[in-house]
């Protein structure tokens, strides 16, 4: 039944969905960091951890440019992080998620490789997803995980992690982590997170700034057209988009003051 729930379209989305519009791509940034601590502050005071799904594409640019923004330091030390999909491609590969997390955010942040809980890409797709749910649940010790928070994205056609318009993994109800092998967006084999692992998170943050997102933005928060990243919609939680002032440009809605 959870399940079966979990994949459905949200009927009532002003319950669990919160827009806010900022500025520029900087303040998205800025802001994606004062949530996450602010998060981070309160999970860590009643049971001592943080965990924190992570996304591709732009959103470790947003995590760099935030902390490196940020004045006062952040104690990172009890954070976990974990990927809402990966590429099936060695770490070292430009596609890698975990390799560009790598790359990029570890080396100026102080944070322990070993927080980081990655995808193994030596497998074939089904194997990893088969080995990362495994490592979910250690990690968890729950039927269904429940994230802290999990920062995501969405490409020009509404498609979130791997979850892409008109796949049958849509539609997934039993496993909370999936294999694809047919993705229309190179490269076609990756591992990904699917909808009752999604939206039994406590809080999920879509991150998006620029003119080419005004558009899918428009269609699933303003005309809730039906795309994969307008699934999202956490059972117990809420789930944020974040946007900049050219993000928004197409919502009837209200800049930051």
């Amino acid at each position: 039944m959870f399940l079966s729930a979990c994949v459905k379209m949200c009927e009532n989305f002003q319950d669990v969905r919160k827009i806010e519009v900022v500025k520029d791509s900087q303040r998205v940034s800025e802001r994606l960091i004062e949530i996450l601590v602010s998060a981070a502050e309160s999970v860590i005071a009643e049971k001592n951890a943080f965990t924190v799904g992570l996304s591709g594409g732009s959103m470790v640019d947003f995590l760099c440019s935030g902390f490196l923004r940020r004045e006062a330091k952040v104690d990172l030390t009890k954070w976990k992080f974990f990927f809402c999909d990966e590429r099936i491609v060695p770490v070292h590969h430009s596609e890698s998620t975990f390799g560009t997390y790598k790359r990029k955010l570890l080396t100026f942040l102080p944070i322990d490789e070993k927080q980081f809980i990655p995808v193994d890409t030596s497998m074939t797709p089904s194997n990893a997803a088969i080995d990362y749910e495994e490592k979910l649940r250690k990690n968890f010790n729950d039927r269904i995980p429940v994230f802290d928070v999990l920062l995501l994205g969405m490409g020009p056609d509404g498609h979130t992690c791997s979850l892409f318009p008109g796949h049958p993994l849509l539609e997934e109800r039993e496993r909370i982590v999936a294999p694809i092998e047919d993705s229309p967006k190179e490269p076609p084999c990756r591992v990904t997170f699917t909808f009752p692992l999604l939206n039994a998170a406590k809080l999920c943050v879509f991150a998006l700034a620029g003119d080419s997102k005004s558009d899918m933005v428009a269609r699933i928060l303003q005309n809730q057209e039906d795309f994969p990243a307008g699934r999202v919609c956490p059972l117990n939680g809420t789930v944020l988009w974040l946007l900049d002032q050219r993000a928004a440009s197409q919502l009837e809605v209200t800049l930051e003051t």
